[in-house]
């Protein structure tokens, strides 16, 4: 159906801040680094250029001096051919795209083994794009790649190798199916690479405004269970404190909306400020036709990009199981939380939840089994070796992804106590529902690993949860029956 395609995982950060220890404390069983020559502190907003730019006199502001990257003279340069099928992170229903493009598979240059060969800056623009850490070394379709190059370097540390994994032996037909919608459908390096050619220039245009910043790639691009249709979270870390989300976030978002709109609408279209819980600001990068997400110091965003990828990588049939969980709740329409449903991350939680509760489990709690590299006060710049210390789990249950996904749909349609249970990834457990506010009158409970907060949140209407309970009932009485992904997921 699918030829074989190069496994490429593509790389994650915290709830309550620990004040001083935020940023100091580093994770027992990590390699020894070199301290920041200069740490994160408050940042001192540059809020006299902030002005200049919302009376819109953006020449006024000083321009720094830096080598240009593919972004040149505020204008895009195309650096791949990859085609540009996905164009956000919904579809409309007058968008749709056939299945079998959805479906298709993209041709690596080389069968087996893909090559980092992206425009990479010289030495002296490293401080300023992740990208200067890349070398353009090849590494394996089996390897867990080394994301150096996708967090801000803030300063040289050692990395570890890259964490070798293979891809789950399959004998059945529906397995088969699995792993071959996995393969075609995963995230390849060179998507990777074109949302952070735009991360680095945006980062270098904000940090004029507020120098002390940086800005994080979080979420599906890098926790290892993205798509090729996923779109882009971007987390911009202005200082160690908590920001007040409702006002102080919302105001330099709304800096950060008007340099869009002005100095870099040549490159930069539809920037939206969406004031919901966390604001962010929503836009389209048109080099790379991806749709990206800013929040302002979400900082519980980029642990838990790490903490799933930690999972993603200990056990060879999470990601496969996972990404097609993920298509399959985006073809029957509850994959929006924007429209009252479940979010990619929710869903996720719900993967890793089920293989941890089997009576034989496929994965154990990380944060009950490695605290210390789960640390909420573990500095950011050390988040992302995380996943690279972490072993594989060596689960004594042998089942095939075919009979894990089946199990996956019987859990939920027939299993979960959906009153009065709430799923904890935390806990490896699902735990009595909280008696919070947050909690009441809510019909689906998924506990953030880091802030304890409700990620189905979203799940407010009646109609909206007995809808996702109907898919996840009939799934599982189809698949069991036919035991043909196609039947629940059309392939072509």
């Amino acid at each position: 159906m699918y030829s074989n395609s190069s496994s490429l995982g593509h790389p994650p950060f915290t709830p309550k801040h620990q004040q001083t220890n935020f940023f100091n404390k580093r994770p027992l069983n990590m390699p020894p680094t070199r301290r920041y020559r200069h740490q994160i502190t408050d940042t001192q907003f540059n809020f006299q250029n902030a002005e200049v730019l919302l009376s819109g006199n953006i020449a006024a502001i000083p321009a720094l001096m830096l080598q240009p990257m593919p972004y040149i003279n505020g204008s895009p340069v195309h650096t791949s051919d990859a085609p540009r099928v996905f164009r956000g992170r919904k579809r409309l229903s007058n968008q749709c795209v056939s299945h079998d493009i959805k479906r298709q598979r993209f041709h690596s240059p080389r069968s087996e083994t893909s090559v980092v060969n992206e425009s990479v800056p010289s030495p002296e623009e490293r401080r300023y794009s992740i990208l200067g850490s890349v070398r353009s070394r090849p590494f394996h379709a089996h390897y867990l790649p080394d994301l150096t190059g996708y967090v801000p370097p803030l300063h040289n540390t050692l990395f570890p190798d890259p964490i070798e994994t293979t891809l789950p032996v399959v004998e059945d037909q529906l397995s088969q199916q699995v792993l071959e919608l996995f393969q075609a459908c995963q995230q390849q390096t060179c998507d990777l690479n074109r949302k952070e050619l735009c991360r680095t220039e945006l980062q270098r245009e904000i940090q004029r405004l507020f120098p002390q910043s940086r800005l994080f790639l979080v979420g599906s691009s890098l926790n290892g269970f993205g798509t090729r249709s996923s779109d882009c979270d971007l987390c911009l870390v202005v200082k160690e404190e908590p920001v007040n989300q409702k006002t102080e976030a919302r105001h330099i978002l709304s800096i950060i909306q008007k340099l869009f709109s002005t100095k870099l609408s040549s490159y930069i279209e539809r920037p939206q400020l969406i004031r919901a819980k966390v604001p962010i600001v929503k836009f389209r990068d048109k080099v790379s036709c991806v749709e990206f997400d800013l929040n302002v110091n979400n900082v519980v965003g980029i642990r838990n990009t790490f903490l799933l990828r930690a999972y993603a990588y200990i056990e060879n049939r999470v990601r496969p199981l996972a990404v097609v969980v993920k298509k399959w709740a985006s073809f029957h329409d509850i994959n929006d939380a924007s429209r009252g449903t479940l979010s990619s991350y929710t869903l996720i939680l719900m993967v890793l939840h089920y293989l941890q509760t089997l009576p034989e489990p496929i994965l154990p709690s990380l944060q009950k089994n490695y605290p210390e590299s789960f640390d909420p006060a573990t500095q950011l710049h050390l988040v992302h070796q995380v996943p690279c210390t972490i072993p594989p789990y060596l689960s004594k249950n042998g089942s095939s992804l075919g009979d894990l996904l089946i199990g996956f749909f019987k859990y939920y349609a027939t299993e979960f106590d959906w009153n009065h249970q709430m799923i904890s990834v935390r806990e490896a457990k699902a735990v009595p529902r909280p008696d919070g506010i947050e909690w009441r009158n809510k019909f689906i409970c998924v506990e953030e690993p880091f802030d304890g907060t409700n990620t189905a949140r979203a799940v407010h209407e009646k109609q909206k949860f007995d809808t996702i309970r109907a898919e996840f009932l009939q799934s599982w009485q189809v698949l069991r029956d036919k035991k043909d992904l196609n039947c629940i997921l059309p392939l072509k």
